[in-house]
């Protein structure tokens, strides 16, 4: 029978065990939905991952381990999972094979922006109820890494709810699903505010192992970096994901608080419509600047990198020429950057036929990367000095994304990176040119296609041989840079803060898991 919370606090006490507590937190933005396919952001996913399994999971150092399967094989095109015994949902239904088929099903729906990852794993099939088949129809070297982005969730509850499918988040489409949620991980999510309060809460039942004292979890958006310093400072909220940088030196400075710094694995960079003939927001009629690689050449040559580390960034940034999360997936020769040359820029935008540069719309989010409003601004009075006059418009992430997935953009911002570090999740989802069958390209908001580029992406996507793929991603990504297709700015650099008496595992995917908490 199972015990009430209040007799297990107790037996925890009278054991000995660390009291339980609760874990109060905040960052500048909110999760976008509950739906853990309909959105692949990252506050989304780190509730996702609180909530739903994965087949398998990472470690601190981020290395797939075991998750709802204990072990699986590989026979040519053909994996099987052996999947967890005993593992129950949230509302006490088994886990079994047929909700890995539902969920990789949910997942490869148009809807979802994680197909580019549910269906490179496979065609699904059950054996048995503990045992799963993915065929794949061409080989996958990072089966596993795709494997570990997929949530499990509850087919019984997602039928009797009628979310089959995943909601339609740019459309504004409201579900069962956008403010519940049903999965077999650490926490269960109990109520969903958006924009509002997040609370989740202990899973006693949870097949894995908790190593800290964290019995709730209480998420609350602040946007205002004052006010969210603030709420640190007096003891409203135990742990800020996102301290701005203007504020570090004091919060070290301070008695009771305490930094934990880290390097996120995570590119922030600028892209462009590179696909219509007459951008949306800007003077030029009847052309499109940015399909002249001289003039995605002046705005990257325009930016004064180091001007945005020092002032903007405050250190907190690690600039780069390389366009993936991790220098793990690059090249040596792809991380170098084109040299800050205001001079060079303007001379480029004159031999593209804008001598007088021209005006364009710049569309960023306020409360996603760090300072990623005001790196937007400081972007712009650089341009400005070589002619290109930019408006920025900046708003919230749950209006900004939305706005790129209808590809409503001129010139944008966007952030990628997460737990994986091999370079074909950049590849596939954000240089390639959209695929409507595969999902890949999804997150190419600019909507460039380039031949030469998708088959180097493509052949480097079921390339066994570790060589040769090697070989394949960095002539993809010399391709990529020669064109210019993004610019690249920098690494985040990503320093958490907390109340000195919370103890945390500081992740490169900057994901705080609630169930490594330890609040003393």
């Amino acid at each position: 029978m199972k015990r009430p919370f209040a007799i297990v606090a107790a037996l925890l006490l009278i054991a000995g065990g660390a009291q339980a507590k609760t874990l109060r937190w905040a960052s500048q933005g909110d999760p976008q939905t509950a739906d853990p396919y309909s959105q692949n952001e990252l506050l989304t996913n780190l509730f996702s991952q609180q909530v739903h399994d994965t087949l398998v999971m990472r470690d601190k150092e981020l290395r797939i381990v075991p998750g709802l399967a204990t072990s699986w094989t590989q026979n040519g095109l053909v994996w099987r999972f052996n999947l967890r015994r005993g593992v129950k949902f949230h509302d006490g239904t088994p886990f079994t094979a047929d909700d890995v088929v539902f969920s990789f099903e949910r997942a490869s729906h148009p809807n979802s922006q994680i197909r580019q990852y549910a269906l490179p794993v496979g065609k699904p099939r059950k054996i048995d109820d503990y045992t799963v088949e993915f065929t794949q129809d061409k080989p996958n070297p990072i089966t596993l890494e795709h494997a570990a982005a997929v949530f499990i969730m509850s087919k019984a509850w997602a039928e009797k709810h009628k979310v089959e499918r995943p909601l339609d988040f740019k459309n504004k489409e409201e579900t069962h699903a956008s403010r519940h949620a049903m999965g077999t991980g650490p926490f269960r999510l109990i109520s969903r505010e958006p924009g509002v309060r997040t609370v989740l809460r202990r899973n006693h039942d949870w097949w894995g192992r908790f190593e800290g004292n964290v019995e709730e979890i209480v998420y609350t958006p602040i946007s205002s970096d004052a006010t969210r310093v603030a709420a640190l400072l007096s003891g409203q909220v135990d742990f800020i994901l996102d301290p701005p940088p203007q504020d570090l030196a004091r919060l070290r400075a301070t008695s009771g608080i305490k930094v934990v710094d880290g390097m996120e694995n995570r590119i922030i960079f600028f892209g462009f419509d590179q696909s219509r003939d007459e951008l949306l927001y800007s003077n030029v009629k009847g052309r499109n600047p940015f399909k002249d690689k001289r003039v995605r050449q002046a705005v990257y040559q325009a930016i004064d990198i180091e001007a945005l580390r020092t002032r903007t960034m405050r250190g907190a940034a690690i600039p780069t020429g390389g366009i993936t999360p991790s220098i793990l997936g690059s090249t040596p020769e792809a991380e170098k950057r084109l040299p800050y040359d205001p001079q060079r820029a303007e001379q480029l935008l004159a031999e593209a036929g804008y001598p007088d540069g021209f005006e364009v719309g710049l569309d960023c989010p306020n409360n996603r990367y760090i300072n990623d409003e005001e790196i937007c601004l400081a972007v712009a009075a650089m341009l400005a000095r070589v002619g290109i006059k930019v408006k920025v418009t900046a708003m919230p992430r749950a209006t900004y994304f939305p706005k790129l997935e209808k590809f409503d953009t001129s010139f944008y911002m966007l952030g990628w990176g997460g737990a994986v570090t091999d370079a074909q999740t950049t590849l596939s989802p954000v240089l390639r040119s959209f695929d409507k069958a595969t999902g890949n390209g999804s997150f190419n908001y600019g909507r460039y296609v380039n031949p030469r580029l998708d088959a180097l992406i493509d052949a480097a996507a079921v390339e066994l041989d570790p060589e040769k793929r090697k070989r394949l991603i960095a002539q993809a990504l010399a391709e990529h840079n020669e064109q210019v297709h993004h610019v690249p700015l920098h690494r985040q650099v990503i320093p958490w803060a907390m109340r000195s008496n919370v103890h945390v595992v500081h992740r490169a995917d900057n994901w705080l898991m609630g169930e490594w908490v330890r609040i003393d």
